[in-house]
């Protein structure tokens, strides 16, 4: 995360690389796609599809986020010009975005329930395309974009970046066994190629918080409102999870969120400074997991060294 934040302010202040900032957006464009799709294809080809299902967990979770998107939407049907409008959506933002392609990868780093995430992930964006144009038709003015129309934009997006990846991954299992087995075996690709999404995710995040042209208050507003609804999120995810053995898996499932899919839908339907909280939700969701991944690392050492001494 930091070598993504000085790599931005290292690029942008090296005055000769300013005529390849264009190209330099597009192949990021190209790249981060990429980057996520094989991550994903890795950590699929890890979970058996016969021991994906609904579970108990995954209901709670979907009315926790699907309840909070409508109960934000209620003020500004209500009161569509309160001055507050943008705080609100934001929320709503923060709150109806899809489990993250990378939190399968942060979950089985931490122990967790993969295939209880991996289930959840395929729900809830599912229940998104759904949710997400009936909501913001409740509250946009923006006619242009029918619900039908959003539907199939948001599907569009859904399958070639969380659906396709887990199809391929299910062909190569049964088809191509040998490849599978190989590729099982590298069990930390998907964790690096992360790391490097990750770089460029929190590169792009910092070029938005820049580049955006509203005031400081109303951007240390979005920034509180994110963080309370990163905090609230993982919370209520780990505390519900750990009522069914799945702590580590509820908390990622609610947690951690596609947060490039945020910022599409703030400037896509909203505007871009809604935008914004995508992008502050980034920074927090990816410093709890920091801090998650190394309680988790310091706990293995602490019990190799107990092992070791025993």
């Amino acid at each position: 995360m930091i070598s993504g934040v000085i790599g931005y302010f290292i690029y942008v202040n090296i005055p000769f690389l300013a005529p390849t900032r264009t190209i330099v957006h597009e192949i990021v464009s190209i790249v981060l796609p990429v980057l996520i799709f094989s991550m994903l294809f890795i950590s699929f080809c890890k979970v058996d599809p016969h021991d994906l299902k609904v579970r108990p967990l995954h209901l709670w979770l979907l009315l926790i986020q699907v309840g909070f998107f409508f109960l934000f939407s209620i003020p500004l049907i209500m009161f569509p010009d309160t001055r507050f409008r943008i705080f609100y959506e934001s929320a709503m933002i923060c709150m109806i975005t899809p489990t993250a392609s990378a939190a399968a990868v942060v979950t089985n780093k931490l122990g967790g329930n993969t295939d209880s995430l991996v289930s959840y992930t395929i729900i809830i964006n599912i229940f998104s395309a759904i949710t997400i144009p009936l909501g913001f038709s409740l509250i946009s003015s923006n006619s242009s974009f029918s619900f039908i129309h959003s539907f199939l934009i948001i599907l569009g997006k859904v399958f070639s970046l969380l659906i396709f990846p887990f199809l391929l991954a299910w062909f190569v299992r049964v088809y191509l066994p040998k490849l599978h087995i190989r590729l099982i075996k590298y069990e930390d690709l998907a964790f690096y190629l992360w790391a490097m999404a990750l770089f460029i995710a929190i590169s792009v995040t910092v070029r938005s918080i820049v580049h955006s042209n509203i005031s400081f208050l109303y951007e240390a507003g979005i920034a509180l409102i994110s963080l309370a609804c990163c905090i609230f999120q993982f919370a209520i995810g780990r505390k519900i999870g750990g009522y069914y053995n799945e702590l580590i898996s509820g908390g990622q499932s609610l947690g951690q969120k596609n947060t490039g899919f945020s910022i599409w839908l703030g400037v896509t339907f909203l505007t871009p400074i809604t935008s914004l909280a995508g992008g502050f939700y980034s920074v927090w969701h990816n410093l709890i997991n920091s801090y998650q991944l190394y309680k988790k690392r310091k706990q293995d050492e602490d019990e190799d060294k107990k092992n070791h001494y025993n």
